[in-house]
């Protein structure tokens, strides 16, 4: 049986990006995005989140923070019947942060590490995979993990961004971007034959 994941970035993505979003009452969903992550679960992808968390490398919140808002999201998706599996968050900077947290580490995007760390935990079959994110570290952190589709989405949901030479695709938000994605998967499975 393969493991198929559905990689997110969170900040622009799944909330509005207000820079540094450490608790829930600044966390804003974007329009679309519970009923996307649904029919991704319904089609047989895990739900994976990767997320660059600078502000805790820079002293703006600590770890306890940050898990503590991924444990509300989390039970909001659940609730939405759209469970998360994983979540993964980098909080290192190579030049800003303070302390231990300056560091150019391999989990940052660009770099691939959380995808790889992810692929690892779960057994995934990264050929059958896709990463959604709003900036093109989200892309090449996608490409170098091996992520054949990898849609680039407008910030915050608002327009359709310029193409980039590492995306596959381009959508408005991470709803539209299911959508159109499986559309073309079904039909290309329907179509095989099969």
């Amino acid at each position: 049986m393969t493991v198929k994941a559905a990689f997110l970035d969170r900040d622009g993505v799944i909330n509005i990006d207000h820079a540094y979003v450490h608790r829930p009452q600044e966390f804003d969903w974007i329009d679309g995005v519970f009923e996307g992550c649904r029919q991704l679960v319904r089609a047989g992808y895990l739900l994976i989140v990767v997320t660059n968390q600078s502000g805790i490398g820079r002293g703006y919140y600590s770890e306890a923070d940050f898990h503590a808002l991924t444990d509300w999201m989390k039970q909001q998706f659940e609730k939405a019947g759209a469970p998360i599996s994983g979540v993964y968050f980098c909080p290192h900077h190579p030049q800003k942060a303070l302390g231990t947290y300056k560091q150019d580490c391999p989990c940052r995007k660009p770099a691939p590490g959380m995808l790889l760390k992810a692929q690892q935990d779960f057994d995934i079959d990264m050929q059958q995979s896709l990463m959604i994110g709003d900036k093109n570290s989200d892309m090449l952190a996608a490409k170098a993990a091996g992520v054949p589709v990898r849609i680039l989405v407008g910030k915050d949901g608002l327009a359709e961004p310029a193409k980039s030479p590492e995306c596959t695709q381009t959508a408005r938000n991470l709803l539209t971007a299911v959508q159109s994605f499986l559309a073309k998967h079904e039909h290309k499975t329907s179509g095989s034959g099969l």
